[in-house]
């Protein structure tokens, strides 16, 4: 058999590339092992070394700052406190890095994980996990948010009624930091203004964009808000836009035009309040739709027999005040629709007008008065007039803006089944002595 001599050199040339590309790998292990470089070291165990503060080997106070420490020489290199939500605590380290302390309240009733990295004095990494448990609140804060789930027009405020009154600025401004509104398509810029103790309205800065989903929700679950009352868990709320509704009335010209997401749909004749009962000006919100009432001069105060009395059957009604103001029928008074003011506060149209009205608005559309010699609609105590004031005003209901909480408008209240149409709370730019607007009896 013949051998050829060349074959071996092959062999020992490739066995020698090997070794020279097996060298940089080795090195490289070598680097990785921990040999001489303390910051690539595997962190030992810390346990030793650092001492936690807030439980005392039961449940922790929530009310307390949790607190970290660490001695025999070794220093705190980062800290990560959260919930078993994954809600983050903030902290602040000590300038010679040996403690640190939360900053933002515990939450009660939670379970909080802790881990700390440190670093002893020749460099190497330590780190240990802590965990442990909050006492639970005593008293229980609930948010419930409105309206109730479903589709609304553009104008339509979000609403937070409170199961306890928050009266101090701060425990107003903990409220609000935790109610949360977002929306999507994304909304303006939005703010919560105190309508008073217990109730807060939300509005962006322009109205709601329209074909949105719009969800409130409160994190308030387990945080204090004032001593011994911390809040409680609650359901979030998803509602939804429809089309941008917006229908303007005319008092000087007697005309309603109605635009749908900014295009002119209809212009209707319509009547308003003659003199000593005019029309409301400003921006109000459908607050119902009523396809029929029995309005009654007797219910507001208008004595029966008297010539401004009335008990009238009235179709297709749509509510924008709680006191009585609506968008109604009144067949009696076609002949004056388009041309003068004859109503006792009410928009009036014909019956075919009201009912296509009736049937292309929802709750929560834009009613807007101009031009009427009536005073201005309230911002909170007869429906809706949130949209009333200016963004600058609203900001100042607000606790985190720096604002008077409440102020801008009456915080009173006045019920739709109170047998009155006059308001409850008289605003600073209404005279004395104003006549009150048509009021329903359901029939």
């Amino acid at each position: 058999m013949n051998h050829l001599p060349e074959r071996p050199r092959p062999r020992r040339l490739i066995t020698v590339r090997r070794a020279i590309l097996a060298a940089p790998l080795a090195i490289g292990l070598a680097a990785c092992g921990g040999g001489g470089n303390p910051l690539a070291s595997s962190p030992h165990d810390a346990a030793a070394k650092v001492t936690f503060g807030s439980a005392g080997g039961g449940k922790a106070n929530p009310a307390k700052p949790l607190k970290v420490s660490v001695h025999n020489g070794s220093q705190i290199t980062d800290v990560t406190a959260t919930d078993s939500t994954g809600r983050y605590v903030s902290g602040q380290l000590s300038a010679d890095s040996r403690s640190w302390h939360s900053t933002t309240p515990l939450a009660a009733g939670a379970h909080y994980t802790v881990r700390v990295s440190t670093e002893d004095s020749g460099g190497h990494p330590g780190r240990k996990t802590l965990s442990f448990d909050t006492t639970g609140a005593t008293a229980g804060f609930h948010v419930t948010f409105g309206p109730e789930a479903g589709t609304y027009g553009v104008g339509q405020p979000i609403t937070a009624s409170l199961s306890a009154p928050v009266k101090d600025k701060q425990s107003r401004a903990v409220v609000e930091s935790h109610l949360q509104v977002v929306s999507s398509p994304r909304a303006a810029q939005g703010s919560w203004y105190w309508v008073d103790d217990r109730t807060l309205h939300y509005r962006p800065s322009t109205y709601w964009p329209a074909h949105a989903t719009i969800t409130a929700r409160s994190t308030l679950s387990g945080v204090q808000i004032a001593k011994k009352l911390y809040g409680g868990a609650d359901k979030p709320l998803t509602v939804h836009t429809g089309d941008r509704i917006e229908a303007l009335t005319d008092a000087s010209s007697d005309q309603m035009t109605f635009k749908d997401d900014g295009k002119v749909v209809r212009t209707l004749p319509v009547t308003t309040g003659k003199p000593g009962f005019d029309t409301r000006n400003g921006i109000k919100v459908v607050l119902d739709k009523e396809s029929f009432v029995q309005m009654k001069s007797s219910t507001v105060g208008i004595a029966a027999g008297s010539s401004d009395s009335y008990d009238l059957p009235v179709y297709w009604a749509t509510r924008v005040t709680w006191s009585g103001e609506y968008v109604h029928a009144a067949p009696w008074s076609v002949g004056s629709q388009g041309y003068a003011n004859v109503s006792h506060g009410c928009t009036g149209m014909s019956t075919a007008d009201a009912e296509w009205f009736f049937d292309h608005v929802r709750v929560g559309d834009v009613v807007q008065v101009v031009n009427s010699q009536g005073p201005t609609m309230t911002p909170f105590d007869n429906g809706f007039g949130d949209w009333n004031l200016s963004w600058a005003q609203w900001q100042k209901g607000s606790a985190l803006n720096g604002g008077s909480a409440g102020a801008g408008g009456s915080t009173g209240s006045s019920s739709q089944d109170s047998g009155t149409d006059q308001d409850q709370t008289t605003p600073v730019d209404v005279p004395a002595g104003t006549p009150a607007r048509l009021s329903p009896q359901t029939a």
